[in-house]
């Protein structure tokens, strides 16, 4: 069963552009490391703190592996010290969907 990972970030608002760069970045970090970008996602008006990101995977192995390579990898630890260097993300949430329409 495909799952997607629906992940909701809280901001510092006067931050955003910084988390702009630092999901700019995972556009060829999360292929590489085995997840389908579905994307990120920012209101274009109304809310100013809060962002989300879609990504997807074949199924929960799937996505265990993919957090293993991700963890290793060069690029998505930078990635991950960046935002905690820069604190811009207040807090973030991970839900785990399933798709139940075609």
């Amino acid at each position: 069963m495909a799952i997607t990972v629906f992940i909701r970030y809280q901001l510092d608002p006067f931050k955003r552009g910084m988390f702009e760069e630092y999901s700019r970045r995972w556009l060829t970090i999360i292929p590489k490391c085995g997840g389908d970008l579905v994307g990120y996602f920012m209101p274009h008006e109304g809310t100013n703190n809060i962002a989300y990101a879609l990504i997807s995977f074949e199924n929960l192995a799937t996505y265990e592996a993919y957090r293993a390579r991700l963890r290793d990898d060069p690029e998505g630890i930078a990635n991950f010290n960046f935002a905690e260097e820069n604190k811009f993300i207040l807090s973030e949430e991970r839900t785990f969907l399933r798709k139940v329409t075609r």
